[in-house]
């Protein structure tokens, strides 16, 4: 009565599981403090803030290459027990048909997986999307002529030092630049509290 089976010991394992994620979902619910601002309930998405509609239509290729892989992947772990029990000499010595046996059983498991990737290869949905690329078009009153004249113009660039004083920067910033030149400051959107 005292000894626990293999089962046992899983349902064990499950039950402590269960019990320890139910546990530490209790006591945050009891423990974390609740001050909800129109801030916090906001969505975040990645420090930037949101625009537009959420239920936007996305491509599913994506989805689709990383279920293939968690397939193939799955599939993966059936080998490995397989491999263990057909190296057992014991199971081989009681019958010799058994090795043969299990070892065309994974032929055919591996063979099953084979004809699936071929035809998903085949199907097209391991190919990424391949966008056309497209040179962006803005009206504006700039002509092109400008833009073309910035890009064909040469710049100098000094080398590092880490011991360049800033007088040596300020005087030859003051004989390389002749004109003034737009300089680039960022604006910060301030957050209402």
């Amino acid at each position: 009565m005292g000894h626990i089976s293999e089962f046992g010991k899983i349902l064990i394992i499950l039950l402590t599981g269960i019990l320890l994620v139910t546990l530490t979902l209790l006591l945050s619910k009891m423990l974390a403090p609740k001050k909800p601002t129109p801030l916090k309930l906001s969505s975040y998405e990645c420090g930037e803030e949101t625009s537009g509609n959420s239920w936007v239509q996305f491509n599913s290729r994506f989805y689709v290459i990383a279920l293939i892989f968690l397939l193939f992947d799955v599939e993966m772990i059936f080998i490995f027990p397989w491999s263990t029990v057909f190296a057992q000499k014991e199971l081989l010595a009681v019958s010799p048909s058994w090795g043969w046996l299990t070892l065309t059983e994974m032929f055919v498991f591996v063979g099953i997986l084979l004809l699936g990737l071929v035809y998903v290869w085949k199907r097209g949905d391991l190919e990424w999307i391949k966008p056309e690329p497209k040179l962006p078009e803005v009206k504006t009153a700039i002509p092109a002529s400008a833009y073309d004249r910035i890009n064909q113009e040469t710049y100098k660039i000094r080398p590092f030092s880490v011991h360049s004083s800033r007088e040596d920067v300020i005087k030859e910033s003051s004989t390389s630049v002749t004109g003034t030149k737009p300089a680039f400051k960022p604006t910060f959107k301030r957050v209402q509290k």
